[in-house]
Parts: C-alpha cells; sequence; structure tokens
C-alpha cells in the first residue's frame, strides 16, 4: 500500500460475488444489454471475468467478434492451485452453454475423461469424453487465450485451449514468452512491461479481426 501502482488498481476493485453461478447469471443479462446497446464487439477478458465472455458469446453470439482471454478461470470442470475440487460442470461454465448434441443429465452434463499432457511442466487434463459435444454457438467466433511466462497458470492454461479445440471452436494459445515477453505473473496488465503486451494484444486483434 502506497505504491501508486498499487493504489490505483487496488480502487478498482468491488464487492465479490461468491456464488459463481448467480455471477454468471448477472453478467450474462448485463453483457447482453450492453452488446445489443454498443453493437459487435472484440471481449477481452482477464482471470475470474474470464468466465464471462463464454456465457455472453453463447447467448448473443452474433454480436461477438473474437474474444481475447487473459488467463481465464480454469481448468475445465475442476479447480487448480488452491484445491483440486469439480467444478464448472460445462467445462467453461457453471451455468449452461449450448451444446450439440444437447446434455440430457443436468448434474452431469458432459463426460469427461483424464487426459495426460504430452510436454513437461504442464498439467494433466479433464476433458470431454470422445465423441465431444461442440460449442455451436461459438462457430464464426476467433478466440485466443493468452498465458505469461511466470504465472500460475502456466501449467494449465493449455487444458482450456485443448478443450476449446475439442468442441470445435476456433482457438489459438498466445504464450508470451513465444513472443519475447518474459517473465509476466497473472497480473501481467500491472508489471513494468504492459506496453509491450498492450502491443502484442492490438497486433493479434487486427489480425484476427481485420
Amino acid at each position: 500500500m502506497g505504491d501508486p501502482i498499487f493504489d490505483a488498481y487496488y480502487a478498482s476493485n468491488i464487492q465479490f460475488q461468491a456464488s459463481a453461478p448467480i455471477q454468471e447469471r448477472k453478467m450474462q443479462i448485463a453483457g447482453i444489454s450492453l452488446l445489443q446497446k454498443i453493437g459487435q464487439s472484440i471481449l477481452v477478458s482477464h482471470s475470474q471475468g474470464g468466465l464471462m465472455p463464454w456465457v455472453i458469446t453463447d447467448a448473443v453470439p452474433h454480436l461477438v467478434k473474437a474474444i481475447i482471454s487473459i488467463e481465464p478461470t480454469g481448468p475445465p470442470f475442476r479447480e487448480a492451485i488452491f484445491s483440486s475440487t469439480p467444478s464448472r460442470p460445462y467445462g467453461l461454465t457453471n451455468i449452461p452453454l449450448t451444446y450439440s448434441p444437447a446434455p440430457t443429465n443436468a448434474s452431469m452434463p458432459l463426460e469427461t475423461e483424464v487426459v495426460e499432457n504430452d510436454k513437461e511442466g504442464l498439467e494433466t487434463c479433464v476433458l470431454q469424453k470422445e465423441p465431444a459435444r461442440q460449442l455451436v454457438n461459438f462457430k464464426g467466433v476467433k478466440v485466443l487465450i493468452v498465458t505469461s511466462q511466470a504465472s500460475y497458470h502456466a501449467p494449465y492454461d493449455g487444458c482450456t485451449v485443448r478443450f476449446l479445440k475439442q468442441a470445435r471452436v476456433d482457438v489459438d494459445w498466445l504464450r508470451l514468452e513465444d513472443v519475447g515477453v518474459l517473465g509476466n505473473g497473472h497480473l501481467c496488465f500491472m508489471e513494468r512491461n504492459s506496453d509491450d503486451i498492450a502491443g502484442v494484444l492490438e497486433g493479434r486483434i487486427k489480425e484476427m479481426v481485420g
């Protein structure tokens, strides 16, 4: 406290809704209302906010051009680091997403299986059991998952990418170290090289949507 960067960040924080399903439903309603006012948009999110583009896009896919998700809540179906409890029964979210074929079991909508990673340092993933159901409302929406080199997300964001690919979403994974942006943690937008990261993301957005 007392550092101007920290104080500015802390001042931006608001109360936390402890119930994830309630938070997702309220943000879905708010997101739909906003996009209906401002029109087709690119959704940029981070961390806990990374849940929100999924529920908004599923409801109004025609109003979303692309999703840039910086280290979104994950990995699919379970918590990580702070616990390993099951979570997000719809893979990415706690509230329903539109899958095809449509799930018939509300308590366990998607069948899952454990899939080992083939690279050292990456977490084992829980993915859909094949044949995987598809996120049909995401067709035509490009997604970019962004991960910092030194973040606790680095071992498992790849599971989110694999889940999206399995559900036939057009997704790419940008690991910042692969483009020479090194050493960042989870709050990369607060760090000294944040302008470099913003420049990289601006370039990728232009590539994605023209």
